[in-house]
């Protein structure tokens, strides 16, 4: 799979959190983010409001791409 680099600027305290809890977790700080976007996109299939705006969303741009393409 191919990966992207991103970077993730976050307050100092959450860093600090952060890295404790992967450490007692035995991970990675990049693996404890990955499972939580992970957890996080899987929450939000079942929102229904969530997945409805998204929608909402991507029709919108659809309609603008067409526009474009005229």
């Amino acid at each position: 799979m191919a990966r992207r680099t991103t970077t993730v600027r976050m307050p100092e305290d959450l860093a600090e959190t952060a890295e404790m809890v992967a450490r007692g977790r035995g991970l990675s700080v990049n693996a404890l983010l990955l499972e939580a976007l992970e957890a996080e996109i899987e929450r939000v299939k079942d929102d229904e409001e969530f997945m409805g705006k998204l929608r909402a969303l991507t029709e919108r741009d659809r309609q603008i791409l067409d526009r474009l393409a005229e």
